[in-house]
């Protein structure tokens, strides 16, 4: 059976038997992967931290029949220990890589990598505030995956305009036709927020207040676990923008 290379950036692990680790990765061309790396829990295996959480490797692999072998890793990002060593970013990077997982059971495109790898290499330089790191990527993956929130038009019938309110399960904003009783009313410094969280706008995105920074917060959140159709977990233990 062949043998394969590829980027890719490493989502979870299982320990398998006494020294065997299933890591599951998102590489860039293959799209999700699972795959079993022999003896990486012993102290002399050579390439075992290069295969934890948030670590970006060139990988070479054997095709097996159920699941794949790690046969070689070389370090590409070595974002783990940085990461770890803050809580906010810590939880950030979970909620990342727990998302790009659950989005990626069917096939990947090498922009998903890319981002989710630029996402952790921003994390671990402590770039922005851990939450609206988070914040872009959840917005900028969704768009990816043919979810893309509308901050213009009326995301029911299309109405252009300055529109005012946000419902997650209509597609983003809505007009005043078309918003469901009790739907929630954004500041329009909120709404240029997410803007600029979308566009990578982090001049913007630095500059914003608490008071909006915690409402994109929330809508964010909202909008991706309903696409998802169901929660991310990780959410529940992030801290409050800073």
């Amino acid at each position: 059976m062949p043998t394969y290379r590829d980027e890719a950036v490493v989502l979870r692990t299982h320990k398998l038997g006494e020294a065997d680790r299933i890591v599951t990765m998102l590489s860039r061309r293959h799209g999700k992967l699972r795959a079993v790396a022999k003896g990486v829990r012993r102290t002399s295996s050579k390439f075992g931290s290069r295969l934890e959480p948030f670590m970006v490797a060139d990988v070479q692999l054997y095709q097996g029949r159920s699941l794949d072998i790690v046969q070689q890793a070389e370090s590409l990002g070595a974002y783990g220990a940085e990461i770890a060593l803050h809580y906010d970013r810590y939880t950030a990077a979970n909620a990342m890589v727990e998302t790009a997982d659950r989005l990626n059971d069917g096939e990947a495109t090498p922009e998903q990598y890319l981002l989710l790898v630029g996402g952790l290499r921003a994390l671990s330089r402590g770039e922005h505030a851990s939450r609206s790191v988070l914040d872009s990527y959840l917005l900028r993956v969704m768009a990816l995956s043919g979810w893309a929130p509308s901050f213009g038009d009326c995301a029911r019938c299309g109405k252009p305009g300055a529109h005012a309110m946000f419902v997650a399960q209509l597609g983003g904003l809505i007009c005043e036709d078309c918003a469901p009783a009790g739907s929630a009313r954004i500041a329009s410094s909120t709404l240029d927020l997410l803007r600029s969280l979308m566009a990578g706008d982090w001049t913007s995105v630095d500059a914003a207040r608490p008071a909006d920074a915690a409402a994109a917060s929330g809508l964010i959140a909202a909008y991706a676990q309903w696409h998802l159709e169901r929660g991310i977990r990780s959410l529940a233990h992030l801290e409050g923008p800073r």
